[in-house]
């Protein structure tokens, strides 16, 4: 199941579920307003969703990957067997942050404002978790000067080092551009069938982003 990030709606997930179907995976979408409705009523229905049901995987990009974190650390007997995040600012968002302390600016936030600052604690739950980056630094993070090089343009490689998680990978990709490579969809392939991701330090061919051969 994927989920989506802030400012997007389930079917902005579509080319990467087409590349997980080409891979053999049955791929469904779980869609929430990400700015009025916020995580507590996304939580609620996502829970809803995946109980009682058979045993999935979630692959979150950016702030879908914490809300999958947050809804297994709150319900953990929920029936999902590995989770990936893309890009997901796991330990907090200095771009959330820069956003959030500019009055002009905080409200491209919306309610989901609390849970991208501060982003969540270390991972001890039963699901293995994974994380691909993006190494592309192209995105909004730069161009507020909240994140470096070391990006992916919106999220510090190092806001997606959470302890607890059991394997992590770069692939040549920006913020937006990691739901639409194809190297980020061969390595969510590879963890959810095995556990552990491909070499993807060095990516060849473009980087990831919508206008790039891929």
């Amino acid at each position: 199941m994927l989920v989506h990030g802030l400012w997007n709606a389930a079917w902005w997930l579509a080319p990467l579920a087409w590349r997980l179907r080409r891979l053999g995976f049955v791929v469904q979408t779980f869609g929430y307003p990400s700015i009025v409705g916020g995580p507590e009523p996304a939580l609620a229905a996502l829970a809803e969703r995946l109980r009682d049901g058979p045993p999935r995987h979630l692959v979150g990009h950016s702030l879908g990957g914490l809300l999958a974190l947050e809804v297994l650390r709150r319900n953990p007997g929920l029936p999902v067997v590995r989770v990936v995040c893309l890009g997901s600012p796991l330990r907090g968002s200095g771009t959330a942050r820069t956003l959030a302390s500019r009055p002009r600016l905080a409200w491209a936030l919306g309610r989901s404002s609390a849970l991208l600052r501060d982003g969540c604690g270390a991972w001890d739950g039963r699901v293995p978790t994974g994380m691909v980056a993006g190494d592309v630094p192209r995105g909004i993070g730069r161009l507020l000067h909240a994140v470096d090089a070391e990006s992916d343009g919106t999220v510090a490689l190092a806001e997606t080092r959470l302890p607890g998680l059991a394997a992590s990978c770069r692939v040549h990709a920006s913020h937006t551009g990691l739901v639409f490579s194809a190297e980020a969809a061969r390595q969510v392939a590879a963890f959810l069938r095995t556990g552990a991701f491909l070499d993807a330090e060095v990516v060849p061919g473009g980087d990831g982003d919508p206008d790039s051969p891929v």
